[in-house]
């Protein structure tokens, strides 16, 4: 059984928000409403987790909307548990973590996530994702540049 974290609800709110925006400031779609009574209900018990089971149906549905949208697996392809790692140094999950994790609930993953990203000592959150990050932008500017030579040569047919 898993259990899902209160910045999670957070952030399927906003996500919701940003999807269906309120028409007059005061109005909420279904799925905010829904999200707000378990998040509400949350803070006046002062919980910072609620168990995913016996979650609000349509709760839960708009939970899982968000979740679709987020990466599965923290993996980054450099994995130290098939090394004889007990934690994996690319994505910091332990070796059962990585063996079972098609298994697991969503719940069960964002928790996952969310301890990975809490100890952030994992290749994923430093110098890595870093690299990565400095790839995709020079990789966006040649592409930028080329899309320019593209429309430059086809201007001057």
């Amino acid at each position: 059984m898993g259990s899902i974290h209160i910045t999670d609800i957070e952030a399927a709110i906003n996500y919701w928000r940003g999807r269906k925006p309120s028409p007059d400031g005061i109005t909420l779609a279904a799925e905010l409403r829904a999200l707000a009574e378990v998040y509400a209900l949350m803070v006046f018990h002062h919980e910072d987790e609620v168990a995913d089971k016996g979650f609000p149906k349509k709760a839960y549905e708009a939970w899982q909307a968000w979740y679709d949208t987020t990466p599965d697996t923290p993996c980054i392809a450099i994995c130290s548990t098939s090394q004889g790692d007990a934690e994996c140094k690319g994505c910091g999950r332990s070796f059962d973590e990585v063996q079972h994790w098609p298994a697991m609930s969503p719940a069960e993953k964002r928790a996952t996530w969310r301890r990975i990203t809490l100890q952030g000592d994992a290749w994923r959150f430093n110098r890595y994702s870093e690299r990565a990050a400095e790839g995709a932008a020079e990789r966006g500017t040649e592409r930028a540049a080329e899309r320019r030579t593209d429309q430059t040569t086809e201007k001057s047919r």
